[in-house]
């Protein structure tokens, strides 16, 4: 009779291990301590058997990764990832976002194409299809994918405020701005506060910028994305030192250093 009861003892033993390590990554993640969810995603990730969920620790893996700016391993885990689950399609969207960041738009199509024959309603296709598009001059299909979003998320704000982001970047700010001011008379939120802010930057209205921006990190003060705005107001307002502080602020919550690259060549080196 003891047998049994000690195989059952140590059976509660690994699953109750294995649940404290599972938790202890995600709230890495969650606090932003990529080094932290690194270690245990990759721990995970080795011992799990099920390959659905050995997948998922892999994609995890790959992101805190990616924010810790080590692009080479990053791909390595989500390939992993894709290994251990070829019907991920959150797996194919992490692979075609960042080979459209590292310059391969062809082969992030590729990934989109084949992610979207498994879950043709994944948002994060059509996103960094329309990225993509939108830096090839193909206006017309980059605004065609947001609006497919639309048709099956009406709600989805990256959507919206990405066709707000279409007129900015074609130089109608002004339509921009009007879309912003909608979209946060609606539901005020950091990611539209920061991208209002990013239009008022362009539009040259510092004063208006930095509220927003500040409001944005009142909001959220984990959106990094808002320190790298705030740091471009700071540059274009002779403040060298407090926008390199700022990007610094950015890397520190995940946002990729390499990205930024051209700006800290205008922080000063100690």
């Amino acid at each position: 009779m003891k047998k049994p009861l000690l195989l059952l003892a140590s059976i509660c033993f690994s699953f109750t291990t294995y649940a404290q390590d599972k938790k202890l990554a995600e709230d890495c993640f969650k606090k932003a301590d990529y080094k932290c969810a690194e270690e245990q995603y990759s721990k995970l990730a080795e011992k799990e058997q099920i390959q659905k969920f050995q997948s998922e620790y892999y994609n995890n893996l790959g992101t805190a990764q990616r924010r810790l700016g080590k692009t080479g391993l990053a791909f390595k885990s989500y390939e992993s990832a894709l290994k251990s689950n070829p019907m991920s399609a959150s797996v194919y969207a992490n692979l075609a976002s960042l080979h459209s960041q590292k310059g391969n738009k062809a082969k992030a199509l590729e990934y989109i194409e084949k992610g979207l024959q498994i879950d043709d309603k994944n948002p994060e296709f059509y996103l960094t299809r329309s990225k993509i598009y939108d830096s090839q001059g193909k206006k017309d299909l980059a605004i065609k994918d947001l609006n497919q979003i639309l048709t099956f998320a009406p709600d989805n704000v990256f959507a919206k405020t990405g066709l707000a982001n279409l007129k900015k970047n074609n130089g109608d700010l002004e339509g921009a701005l009007k879309d912003y001011n909608q979209l946060i008379a609606e539901k005020p939120e950091s990611l539209l506060y920061n991208g209002r802010g990013d239009v008022f930057l362009k539009m040259k209205k510092y004063k208006e910028a930095v509220a927003d921006v500040n409001k944005a990190i009142a909001i959220d003060p984990k959106f990094s994305q808002s320190y790298v705005t705030k740091a471009l107001v700071l540059f274009d307002t002779a403040k060298p030192k407090e926008a390199c502080e700022n990007l610094d602020k950015a890397v520190a919550l995940g946002y990729e250093k390499a990205i930024l690259a051209e700006y800290y060549a205008k922080c000063t080196k100690k």
